[in-house]
Formats: structure tokens, sequence, C-alpha cells
């Protein structure tokens, strides 16, 4: 019989419906090195680097005499934890690469054991095109978010060029942010009304998107029953972060505007390269957002607190966003796209819909459980086409026991989407990881579509005249 001496803290609400039959997710961040990963420093890393970050690394899931889900510490094992691979010997780094991108995608399947704390470090000492060596973190989505995992994962690195001062973000406010607007009491009435009759119909939307209305299967949608079971794939495409701040202040929207523009404008392209008529189908990007009403990454320390204003865990909720089609103005004007995302997503954050969305799941879980929550958020993805989640990332240099990082990049699984496009900033660069249903999304053809649709955006958005400033 379990011991529960240990098993003192109860396991959140996300974090038991996170890890369920019917959804088990998980959050992998790469960490790519400049110089070729020490075998030494892994022991280092694990004991005296990532283990005392949260106790819930040392613990695992058990259910008590009442029923309860439980953390109960237990003894962590290095070599249950910290995989290291070992690939046929070559000089050939495209070898290398597809040995990596092998292995990634037989990971990103796998589940790890219920009977030892939800994680793994993954060693990857060979080169590829991309680093002299990457680290891959597994971490079970029942541990937290991206904003914790992501946030634990920086929690263990420093800055390159003086440990001693913390990292900063760039940040999160629009360069068009203005001055406290003045608006008389009958137009913030009509804006508040406007705002609250926007948010009941996104809400109700929602929820009958969800559980009713799919998306049209299409070039990027399969609807096949079990694609979360199905091999992905993995692929990277990197922007230069300060030209798409140009394109930002040329159209006066926010660099996440520019991006998500960017990737429906490249979905749409590859939809109609593969299917003529699919430009025009029924399509949704889930856009998924943290709830928490704060900037920037916190210490490991802060969000542990009772009272932090941006606690460790699950705090996420989820807008849909319809994918615009494609049209003879769009084509002619790819801007058109920028726009429109930039209007749809606005007037969705404007409203209180993700905060409805967060109290329906509470709702659901206590009084249905967390299997109801899980089918929920399952039919969620299922029934649309793309899952799209951005982090912010450092703006300096960071290293991780000496070992300097050239690139960092997330991704998700355990979803039925057959994309899931995550983004992250670091340093000057602008990554944008695809994972892709293996065997019915091109990968090659999709990355293509995406950079041309950057590529467009940038050259139209360049031709825009500077305003004359009086």
């Amino acid at each position: 019989m379990d011991n529960f001496e240990d098993a003192t803290e109860p396991v959140s609400p996300s974090g038991r419906f996170f890890n369920t039959t019917v959804l088990c997710a998980y959050v992998f961040g790469f960490l790519e090195s400049e110089v070729p990963i020490e075998f030494s420093q892994a022991k280092y890393l694990f004991e005296d680097v990532f283990l005392p970050v949260n106790p819930h690394f040392s613990s695992i899931m058990v259910r008590d005499e009442e029923g309860e889900m439980k953390w109960k510490r237990v003894e962590v094992k290095f070599e249950d934890h910290v995989k290291i691979p070992t690939f046929p010997e070559n000089e050939s780094l495209e070898l290398y690469d597809q040995y990596f991108d092998d292995y990634v995608t037989k990971i990103l399947m796998e589940r790890t054991p219920q009977d030892k704390p939800l994680w793994e470090i993954h060693v990857i000492k060979y080169p590829t095109s991309n680093a002299a060596g990457t680290l891959i973190f597994k971490l079970h989505h029942a541990l937290g978010d991206g904003y914790s995992l992501v946030g634990a994962l920086l929690s263990c690195l420093q800055r390159a060029d003086d440990p001693s001062l913390p990292l900063s973000f760039p940040s999160r406010k629009s360069s068009a942010s203005s001055s406290p607007s003045k608006k008389g009491f009958f137009r913030l009435f009509s804006s508040t009304l406007f705002s609250f009759f926007n948010s009941i119909s996104d809400f109700g939307w929602s929820i009958v998107k969800s559980s009713i209305v799919e998306d049209d299967e299409t070039p990027i949608r399969s609807g096949e029953e079990g694609v979360e079971s199905l091999p992905c794939v993995i692929s990277n495409i990197s922007f230069d972060l300060d030209q798409v701040k140009k394109i930002k202040s040329k159209l006066g929207v926010t660099v996440n505007d520019v991006i998500t523009g960017a990737i429906f404008y490249g979905i749409r392209l590859y939809m109609q390269e593969i299917d003529n008529k699919a430009g025009k189908a029924n399509s949704t990007g889930l856009v998924m957002l943290s709830t928490r009403n704060i900037g920037s990454y916190q210490s490991i320390q802060e969000m542990m607190k009772a009272d932090s204003k941006s606690p460790w865990g699950n705090h996420i909720s989820f807008l849909h966003v319809p994918i615009p089609k494609l049209s003879q103005a769009s084509l002619s004007n790819p801007l058109e796209f920028v726009w429109k995302a930039q209007k749809i997503i606005k007037r969705k954050r404007k409203s209180f819909t993700v905060f409805l969305i967060e109290w329906l799941l509470d709702m659901e879980l206590k009084l249905r459980g967390h299997e109801a929550v899980a089918k929920h958020i399952y039919g969620t993805l299922r029934n649309s086409s793309v899952v799209v989640s951005n982090l912010i990332g450092p703006i300096e240099p960071m290293a991780l026991a000496n070992h300097p990082v050239k690139g960092l990049y997330f991704t998700m699984t355990g979803g039925p989407e057959s994309i899931n496009i995550a983004v992250i900033s670091y340093t000057k660069t602008l990554r944008i990881t695809l994972k892709t249903q293996k065997g019915f999304i091109d990968e090659k053809k999709f990355k293509f579509c995406v950079v041309k649709a950057f590529e467009v955006i940038s050259k139209a958005a360049m031709e825009i005249p500077n305003k004359i400033r009086g």
C-alpha cells in the first residue's frame, strides 16, 4: 500500500486534467549549444540546477485513501531521467540532422512512466546543422503551462556576458500604445456594452465550436481519429526580429500581429497549393493564452508564493480565431492578412471571453470532474485546424553550465491537431516551430509557404512611405 506521509500537496485541477486517459500533454524545450556538450556537466545539471527548481520535479502523482490526487516526494535517479542517445558515427551533418529528427519524432510520441517524476532531459551530444549539441527538456503539462516550464528552464540559465546580471525580456506593450484615453460617459458606456455583447457572442461560439461544429477537413486538418498518437515532424523557421519590428512600425501593429498575419497567410497559401478550393474552407486557429496579468517572467521563488501575481501551474485559456480566407484583395495586398488578424485578435482580447472560458472549465471541473474537462479541451483542439502559442524569450545571449546557448525553441504534444505552431523570441531572432502530422502535412512545402508569406508581407510593408511628421 502507498505511503502517503510525504503526499501532502494536492495536485492542481489543471494538473489532473492534463494527465488523463483522454489527454496526456507535454511541453518540449530545446536548447541549442554553440559548443559540444560535455557529459560531465549532465549530472551537475541534473542534481544542482534542475531538480531544485520545483519540488514537483522530485514528485509523482498518487491517489490517497480518500481518492484525492496528491504530489508525493520520491527518490529521483539520474539514469531514469537523463537520456543520452547513441547515433552512428559519421562526418555528415546531414546524416546527423536525420538521426536527430528521427529521435525527436520518437520521443514526441512516448509517454513518461507514471511511477517516476514526469520529466526527462535528453542530451544530444552530436552536432547538427543548427548546433554543436542540443539539450531537450521533456516536461509533462501536469507540472505547469508553457509560462511556468519555460520560466523554470530560464531560471537554470545565466546571462552569457555577465552571470551576475538578470536576464531581461522585451516589453509586451505595443509601440503604438497611446496615453490613457479620455472618453465621455456615453462613449465609455457604449464601448463597455459593445465589449459585453462581443464577450457573450464569442463565449457562446467557443462553446459551440468546442462541442459541435468542426472545421472542414482540409490539407491542414486530416480529421483522423487519434492524431495525437501518430508520428509527427518538427521543423523550424527563423526570422530576423529587427525586420519584424520594422514591419510592425510601418503597419502600426504589434509583433504578434505581424507573425500571426504571416502564419495565417502562409497557411492559406499552402492550402491553395495542395487543393485550389481549400482557400475558401472554414478553418480556425486556436490561440493559446496565459491568463496571468503580468508582462514578463517572474523568478521561481515568486511563482511559488501563495500570493504570487504570477503563480506556478497551468493558467491558460484559448481563443478561436477564424483564419481569413484568400481573396483577390488579399492576394493583391497581403497586408490585409496582418490587419485582419490584428482586428480579430484585438476585438477578442478586449472581450472577457478568455476569462469566461477559464470560469467554464473551472465550473465543469467542480460539477463533472477532471476527465470531463479533459474531454472538453480535447474536443476544442480536435475541432480546430491549427494550434498557435507564443512566448517571449530573453534579449541577451544565455549560457547553461558554461555552454553558450545558440538557439531556443519549444513545442507541445498530446493534442489531436495536425499542425501545432509555437513561437518564441531569443536575442534578435524569432523562432517559429512547426509540429506537423507526418505523412499528411508536406512540412517542406508548408515551411516554404510560411517563409514566402513573411517575405511578401515584408516587401509590401517596406513599400509604404514613411509618415511625414509635423
